[in-house]
């Protein structure tokens, strides 16, 4: 053993690429790495990468469920539409609107309406508009004495169902704080976003943005009446 030195093996061979710490133990690799932080490393990063996955998974789901409204119908009246046939939401879009109207039970007396109006033909010739398609349950809301005298009245009845329509394609997007006159030549307004949305601050859309062959229909619960023009309690 060497004059100064504590450790027999310190004056042992040492393999190529190592530099030996006097008398301390093992030595090092001479890189100056850490054996063990060098492992710790990757394993901070793979943990780092699963926190981030699930992160990144919620911040694009906003995102997607945003792209779905845009094409997509929405609304909690959406799930009593037919599944299958002409009634279904798959059928009316292959059907003008009216006709496509007239296979939904839920719009049977938005369409006897129509009819009574002769506006039948208007709608399903028309293109590229939207429909403010009050269910029958919109209907109900009015005294029945009330609707009977409406329905009797062609000119008023024409007057009311006209104001639910607009002369252009609505997207979802274009509700959110919209303004827009209709073939009755009165204007009204739409609030909401994403999937819960107001007409005339009144009357909710239960089942929107489905396509028909010539319109985009939102179905709503209540009658939505033109300026000026109030139906007697």
């Amino acid at each position: 053993m060497a004059p100064g030195r504590l450790d027999p093996a310190a004056d042992a061979p040492r393999p190529p690429g190592w530099a030996g710490v006097t008398g301390c133990g093992p030595p090092f690799p001479s890189e100056g790495k850490n054996p063990v932080t060098a492992t710790r490393k990757p394993r901070v990063a793979i943990w780092a990468a699963a926190l981030t996955l699930p992160l990144s998974v919620a911040l694009l789901a906003p995102a997607a469920h945003a792209a779905d409204t845009a094409t997509q119908p929405f609304g909690p009246a959406c799930s009593s539409v037919p599944k299958q046939g002409a009634g279904s939401l798959a059928g009316m879009a292959k059907d003008p609107v009216a006709t496509a109207a007239s296979h939904n039970p839920a719009l049977s007396t938005l369409v006897t309406a129509l009819k009574k109006a002769g506006l039948v033909d208007t709608l399903n010739n028309a293109k590229n508009i939207t429909v403010f398609a009050p269910d029958n349950a919109a209907f109900a809301k009015v005294p029945k004495a009330t609707l009977d005298k409406v329905l009797a009245n062609k000119a008023e009845l024409t007057k009311i169902l006209t104001y639910h329509v607009v002369g252009e394609k609505l997207a979802p997007k274009q509700l959110n704080n919209g303004s827009f006159t209709t073939l009755e030549t009165g204007k009204l307004t739409t609030s909401g976003s994403g999937t819960t949305y107001k007409v005339n601050k009144t009357a909710n859309v239960v089942c929107g943005n489905v396509s028909t062959a010539n319109a985009t229909v939102y179905i709503i619960d209540s009658l939505l009446m033109p300026p000026g023009m109030m139906t007697s309690k």
